[in-house]
């Protein structure tokens, strides 16, 4: 199936309110989905015989700026066996990172969500153990946030050098 095809079938099913546009720049090309429905449209995407996304190979989070004011959430799917590679974005209001955790369909999901809270601060809702990952729990800020100012002193301890 391709790219044109797998958008037109998903926006039949969902319509327009849930699947609202597409990224061809992107590689892979990207389908833009609405944060309320992600669960729904990765579990049909992971489930559907014609498309079975059976791995999660990336989920990652962006930050657009302060002058934006918004944040992404990125999910990079590959079918095995149909060899199709997928692109599913959503974006997030600065004033409302939270998003629903997709680690019941792909357990991977559950590090790679602890690694985009501890970085930029986006929680995943019913995530089974979201906490830090990389940085101690009581690290202040999240660093891959565009807006970050590194804290000067940990427990005593110059941080920059």
């Amino acid at each position: 199936m391709t790219f044109e095809e797998l958008y037109a079938y998903l926006l039949q099913k969902f319509g327009e309110e849930v699947i609202t546009g597409q990224d061809e720049q992107s590689s892979p090309k990207a389908i833009l989905v609405d944060s309320a429905t992600i669960v729904e449209i990765l579990s049909f995407l992971h489930e559907d015989e014609h498309l079975y996304f059976d791995m999660l190979s990336c989920l990652t989070g962006l930050d657009n700026g302060p002058e934006v004011g918004t944040m992404e959430v990125i999910y990079n799917l590959y079918s095995i066996p149909y060899d199709q590679s997928l692109m599913v974005k959503v974006t997030l209001p600065q004033d409302k990172l939270e998003i629903e955790s997709v680690s019941s369909i792909w357990q991977t999901a559950e590090w790679h969500e602890r690694e985009v809270f501890d970085l930029l601060g986006i929680s995943f809702l019913n995530h089974p153990d979201l906490r830090r990952i990389l940085l101690p729990n009581d690290w202040e800020g999240h660093p891959l946030r565009k807006d970050y100012q590194e804290q000067e002193y940990y427990h005593g301890i110059k941080v920059k050098y």
